[in-house]
């Protein structure tokens, strides 16, 4: 069951939106952000919660994706609009707001930028995109060198993350969003021995 039981009744949801995989991944993604959030002093229900809700519509109808995508009113940029595994995060965002009535608007943006990243994220935008990369789950090469870059100074580990995931789109000839050029810009700055993984 949830953390919290006031969130069971979305964890109910998720189980049954999502394949088992994708549930567990949520869970521990979930998790993931709780463990963050106590190590920064953030609030820990709500990055639970964010985590929790993250991949609310991976597994939508890819149609169903786009138009949310589209007319979220979220200003998708074209490279979102043109990528279709970047649709789940602005529809997941816009159902989140409209079908659970979740108002918290660093919810909403935590989920709506999760896989892209921007400049400037709240402390709670930042914990849901690490936690989705260091989940328990999750086994691609370096990611337990990459667990403790989240654990021992967030700024840093954005910087690191960003690297590793434009390198992961550009190997896959993939568009990047211009959020994502703005958050590697911004982020950097933290980014003092530019190791990556």
């Amino acid at each position: 069951m949830s953390r919290y039981e006031e969130f069971d009744k979305y964890e109910k949801l998720i189980k049954e939106r999502l394949s088992k995989k994708r549930f567990n991944h949520s869970m521990n993604v979930a998790e993931a952000c709780y463990s963050l959030a106590e190590r920064y002093g953030a609030d820990k229900k709500r990055c639970y919660l964010a985590g929790l809700l993250h991949d609310v519509m991976k597994e939508e109808l890819p149609e169903k994706q786009k138009q949310m995508t589209v007319e979220s009113g979220m200003l998708p940029d074209t490279a979102e609009v043109e990528s279709p595994p970047l649709w789940h995060a602005v529809a997941g965002a816009v159902y989140v707001r409209d079908k659970l009535d979740i108002a918290d608007e660093e919810i909403l943006a935590a989920i709506r930028f999760h896989t892209i990243g921007c400049a400037k994220m709240t402390l709670l935008e930042k914990i849901v995109y690490l936690g989705d990369m260091i989940s328990e789950d999750r086994d691609y090469k370096d990611v337990d060198k990459f667990r403790k870059f989240c654990y021992d100074d967030i700024n840093v580990a954005m910087s690191v993350a960003l690297i590793y995931n434009i390198e992961s789109v550009c190997k896959k000839c993939g568009k990047l969003p211009h959020y994502s050029f703005e958050a590697y810009n911004y982020y950097l700055q933290y980014n003092k021995e530019k190791e990556s993984l």
